[in-house]
């Protein structure tokens, strides 16, 4: 070989094994991808073929609709049970796992240190300890009941060719299903829809310390002239007199935090719309009912739609429509039986005390109750930690409940959730109720979290009363809504009776609506308590809605009531900032100005996606709070990170308001010449906010801060997933304070509206699918249309597949 080629040889060689090992490891990192995704399609469910169980007594259809909706089939509802456990365990088994282990504590097994906090809150209260005890007090055949669900979960998770994609991603193995995590997850939901009672109290607890009888009754009211409860057209309460002077912690400056806060997470604490109309309003002589559950919004969805066709004990045919929660008891949880049809929204009931506990040096190992001294009793829990050693917490229980220790000072936390009787499957009775009065009394016994359940039947008859544990109280109101201490104001003691809860049957006017509000103005009230009601707006003008659509509504009239994003609360606002920005304020400031202009001209009255105007209204409001209410908010934070004024009082929008139109010296804060200054401030504040991140002012619409975040939890640990686990960023129309309640990761988890016996007309949307696994064609089925407010059948349509489930 020539010299010359001697010397190219090895840069030949040199290449040839390189273009070797990129090609090797082209290969391995294809093999890689495709064995991602053969684990992938192989951990989908199984939609079509058969399945065995001996547990049958008689073959089950599931036959899905092109979304992926399926009608259960079969020869009674306990082989019902075990076929919504075997779709539930295919499609979303990970969900289900989330939800128990939220609520007995048990997160951090699965994700690591980061979850330890919410295991130590959680843990406190021994969920998992008091499933046994509430599982053993159940009849014989809602054991059953559950036990043959939990039958259905396993088998459904096991027969997946694959574990499902999230125990691959996570490196864990799946935990089997066992009865008593059914009951988990309800306590899940306690936590979800009470579990800012604590913080709440505690808020209010450091406002009553730090406020006079005057002050107090001033910046946290009753109720206000937005409520609208189901008894009288108003509440018939006088606003209290603003006081001589403002409390020393009064919109302290360098408490302001440079940003907004305030308003981030702003539709955390509202929940869901219900309402119905009387067969004297409607076109069909039946009631109409509607249904939209306010939660917070993820992938796969809160809801799993089914309907589920059995014969009843007379052998008739019965059908049930609606929404199951997978984990729970495998009922429907918001639906119709072809006779009445039920929803439900969050009632906030005070259903928690904060009770003092006092320690001293000669009762070692004792605390002081309102009742004496006691010793409690001590429980060692071990929580599991992924990657770590396990860790040891020490649960002191009282006869009030769990000792809570925040700031130095110890609280007995007496939830009704702790309660054994707080859990049954009486919902089932409602399943099975042909009547309104049979139906209302099933709910008022329903062991849930105390919820405002709507109901009408299929005679045009409709009623409301509160479902779930309801607290005795000897004192209600908001006379126990503040931590109680020796000598003061009793704790609750027993749960009510059904036949004891409050209710509304066929008021005058044919209607009825509930939204997180004062349901009551009469005696009723003082039995239910507040236990943080949102303020009354949404409620308002839902109710004004519903009595212009007249005497002969239809479905779709009355699903749209659900889609109202009408600005008329925040419309009060937008006048208060045009108010403060005169001639005189805008001169010389071209950002004014150009505010002004935009308020102005830009406003149509609505939360829409391109408004401007809406926007800027709502930001100078939550400018408002930070500027007046972030001191506070400064030291309730160091009591909980929840507590806050927002979560003392929904109420504080209207103490604002009276101070800028009456405008008393005494409460302007230092620092401003006048009330008109303050206002400016706001403004000027709300300019900052919204032009943070570079947009220009006319650009900043609501849909650019309104913009969906549904993801999977398993993106906040891999973001680079989202692309794959999340919806799109869709600009979404509504807000607070208005039917059409929409946040980024807050919002309406289901719409549904149904005249009972006439379900063939009942309308339906969600914003994720049916399927928790993103290869699944139903992973995000549905979800343009619910941005779009566009219903689709409640029914599922004909079948595209079917599985069948024999012995």
């Amino acid at each position: 070989m020539p010299r010359a080629e001697r010397r190219r040889a090895p840069a030949h060689w040199s290449r040839h094994w390189i273009m070797k090992l990129l090609a090797l490891l082209l290969g391995l990192l294809l093999a890689a991808l495709l064995g991602a995704w053969g684990y992938l399609r192989a951990s989908l469910p199984q939609l079509e073929g058969t399945h065995h169980s001996p547990l049958l007594s008689a073959p089950v259809t599931v036959a899905r609709d092109a979304n992926g909706v399926p009608l259960i089939s079969g020869a009674n509802r306990l082989d019902l049970a075990y076929a919504t456990g075997f779709v539930h365990g295919q499609e979303r088994f990970f969900q289900m796992d989330l939800l128990r282990r939220s609520a007995a504590g048990e997160l951090a097994e699965l994700f690591g240190p980061r979850a330890l906090p919410v295991d130590r809150a959680h843990r406190l209260h021994r969920f998992r300890a008091r499933a046994a005890v509430a599982l053993a007090r159940m009849a014989p055949d809602e054991r059953t009941f559950i036990e043959r669900y939990a039958a259905g979960v396993n088998d459904g998770l096991g027969a997946l060719d694959a574990r499902p994609f999230e125990y691959a991603l996570n490196g864990a193995t799946p935990r089997p299903w066992v009865p008593a995590d059914s009951l988990l997850v309800v306590w899940a939901m306690y936590f979800d829809l009470q579990g800012n009672q604590a913080p709440r109290e505690l808020a209010r607890g450091w406002l009553a310390e730090h406020l006079d009888p005057a002050q107090r009754a001033f910046l946290l009211p009753d109720g206000s002239s937005w409520d609208a409860p189901l008894d009288a057209p108003a509440l018939a309460l006088a606003a209290a007199p603003i006081p001589a002077s403002a409390p020393a912690w009064w919109g302290r400056k360098e408490a302001v935090p440079p940003r907004q806060l305030a308003g981030i997470g702003f539709t955390d604490a509202v929940g869901s719309n219900n309402y119905a109309l009387a067969g004297t309003r409607t076109a069909s002589g039946a009631a109409i009912v509607s249904d939209d559950m306010h939660l917070g919004l993820q992938l796969p969805n809160t809801w799993y739609r089914l309907a589920l066709r059995f014969p009843d004990a007379q052998g008739r045919p019965q059908r049930l429509v609606g929404v199951s929660l997978p984990g729970a008891p495998p009922l429907v949880i918001v639906g119709s039986n072809g006779h009445v049809a039920w929803a439900f929204t969050n009632s906030y009931a005070d259903t928690l005390d904060l009770v003092r506990l006092e320690e001293d040096g000669t009762h070692a190992g004792q605390v002081r109750t309102p009742a004496g001294w006691e010793t409690p009793v001590a429980h060692q829990e071990t929580i599991l930690v992924k990657g770590q050693p396990a860790e040891r917490l020490l649960v002191r229980e009282t006869s009030l409940g769990p000792v809570l220790s925040t700031a130095g000072t110890l609280y007995a936390v007496h939830w009704v959730a702790h309660a054994p009787e707080a859990l049954n499957l009486t919902h089932l009775q409602l399943e099975r109720a042909v009547t309104l009065d049979e139906a209302l009394a099933a709910g008022a016994a329903d062991g849930i979290p105390a919820q405002n359940i709507v109901i009408g039947d299929a005679r045009g008859n409709i009623g409301w009363t509160v479902a779930g544990a309801l607290p005795r109280r000897v004192q209600g109101g908001s006379a126990v809504s503040f931590p109680l201490a020796d000598g003061g104001t009793s704790t609750w003691d027993g749960l009510l009776e059904a036949a004891e809860h409050p209710r509304v049957t066929n008021p005058a006017g044919g209607q009825l609506a509930t939204a997180n509000s004062r349901q009551l103005s009469g005696p009723g009230a003082e039995v239910l308590g507040d236990g943080g009601y949102d303020l009354g707006a949404r409620t308002r003008q839902l109710r004004d809605h519903l009595a212009q659509i007249g005497a002969k509504a239809t479905v779709p009239a009355v699903f749209d009531a659900a889609l109202d994003d009408r600005a008329l609360y925040i419309a009060g606002w937008r006048e208060r900032a045009l108010a403060a920005l005169d001639d005189a304020a805008v001169a010389g400031h071209p950002q004014r100005a150009a505010f002004r202009q935009l308020l102005r001209t830009g406003w149509d009255g609505r939360a829409g996606v391109d408004s401007v105007s809406y926007r800027l209204a709502q930001q100078f409001r939550w400018s408002l709070h930070d500027l007046l209410f972030a001191g506070a908010n400064a030291e309730m934070h160091r009591l909980d990170p929840k507590a806050s004024m927002q979560a003392a009082t929904s109420r504080w929008p209207d103490v604002v308001a009276r101070l800028l139109d009456e405008r008393p010296a005494a409460w302007l804060p230092a620092g401003y010449d006048n009330w008109q200054a303050l206002a400016l401030a706001a403004v000027d504040r709300s300019i900052a906010e919204v032009t943070r991140d570079g947009t220009p002012l006319e650009k900043a619409t609501w849909g650019r801060r309104n913009t969906a975040a549904i993801v999977h939890p398993f993106t906040l640990a891999m973001p680079f997933l989202a692309r794959w686990l999340g919806a799109p960023a869709d600009q979404l129309p509504g807000d607070a304070n208005m039917p059409r309640v929409a946040g980024p990761k807050f919002g309406q988890s289901e719409r549904l509206t149904v005249s009972p016996g006439r379900e063939e007309e009942g309308l339906f949307d969600m914003p994720g699918g049916q399927s928790g696994h993103p290869l699944s064609p139903f992973f995000l089925k549905g979800h343009g249309d619910w941005v779009a407010g566009k219903a689709m059948p409640l029914l599922p349509g004909a079948a595209r597949y079917t599985l069948t489930l024999s012995k």
